[in-house]
């Protein structure tokens, strides 16, 4: 597998409100030793959902801190209820958390970077912003929110970039142009996204019709957006005809695995296909939350990622031993 989980048992050291709705938290590990990590990376954590241990990933906000492992998590009333969970929690509780990890590719020979964020997708880009501007000041931030005061990080990311961070807030009829932004970067810039999967499926239409190379944008997403409310699914097996429930605070991966159906994952963020299972009939609609699978994959509705992606109605699968898995 691409992540080989490294669990620590942690400290919750401190929180703080950043934004309405949105808490940053701070994770010490026993024995943190304030090493550097790749620009992207995020940590995995545990939490308990109506009693139940699961597992959540998080962006690392920023560099290396001494205090420990900073993220932020925004408070959604319709996620599966790692936010909840991770509201519950006053300093001093303990919870355990994985070694960071990135899948982000980012290449330092470019002359030119600009970073897109939408809402909570702030938070992998302020540690690329800080990497970045050390190497060249042609780094711009694009940061979309529905509210000035939704902009969380503005007191790290503004006396770090200056005029060179953007702020659209949609409250104040405050627009960002991605097509206008896309077709004005110079040549070769190299553009890292972070943010709802809507706003990455403009992104990526815009950018191809900019007639930019693919490879020039990076992104990130964050596997609970999508295009449909979250509401419980049915899955149905092929061959024996078992059906079973997803709840709206499980993934289809997690239930199919308590089920007796091994379906085998790793980066539960929808962005590596580890756990793609094949989809053989829809009475209703996928909502495809990866980042793996093109538009063009996603339309046809062959395959799904079963950590992130959810459904309206019922889904039939095929066999859970894929023929390129064996």
């Amino acid at each position: 597998m691409r992540f080989q989980d490294n669990w620590s048992p942690a400290t919750l050291v401190a929180t703080r409100d950043l934004a309405p709705g949105i808490r940053e938290f701070i994770l010490r590990p026993d024995g943190y030793a304030c090493a550097p990590y790749p620009v992207g990376s995020h940590i995995k954590v545990s939490v308990f959902i109506a009693g139940q241990a699961d597992v959540r990933s998080y962006s690392l906000v920023g560099e290396a801190d001494p205090r420990g492992y900073r993220i932020a998590v925004r408070f959604a009333e319709d996620s599966r209820g790692g936010s909840r969970y991770l509201w519950s929690l006053q300093p001093g509780a303990r919870l355990d958390v994985t070694s960071p990890t990135s899948l982000l590719q980012v290449d330092w020979q470019r002359q030119h970077y600009c970073l897109v964020a939408g809402g909570i997708g702030i938070t992998p880009l302020v540690g690329a912003a800080q990497a970045l501007m050390r190497k060249t000041p042609n780094v711009a931030l694009h940061y979309a929110v529905r509210s000035r005061g939704d902009a969380a990080y503005l007191d790290e990311l503004s006396p770090l970039l200056g005029d060179r961070l953007a702020v659209y807030a949609a409250d104040q009829a405050q627009r960002l142009d991605l097509a206008g932004l896309f077709a004005g970067l110079p040549a070769g810039t190299a553009v890292l996204f972070c943010g709802p999967m809507r706003m990455l499926d403009a992104a990526r239409a815009a950018w191809a019709a900019c007639g930019r190379a693919s490879s020039d944008l990076n992104y990130e997403t964050f596997g609970s957006s999508g295009r449909l409310a979250t509401e419980p699914f049915k899955v149905r097996l092929r061959g024996s005809g078992e059906e079973i429930i997803v709840p709206r605070d499980r993934s289809m991966l997690d239930v199919l695995n308590a089920a007796g159906h091994e379906v085998m994952a790793d980066c539960r963020r929808g962005e590596c296909g580890v756990c793609a299972i094949d989809v053989v009939a829809v009475e209703g609609e996928i909502d495809h939350r990866d980042v793996f699978f093109s538009e063009e994959q996603k339309h046809d509705n062959r395959k799904l990622c079963a950590c992130v992606s959810r459904a309206h109605g019922v889904v039939t699968i095929d066999t859970l031993e894929r023929a390129d898995a064996l």
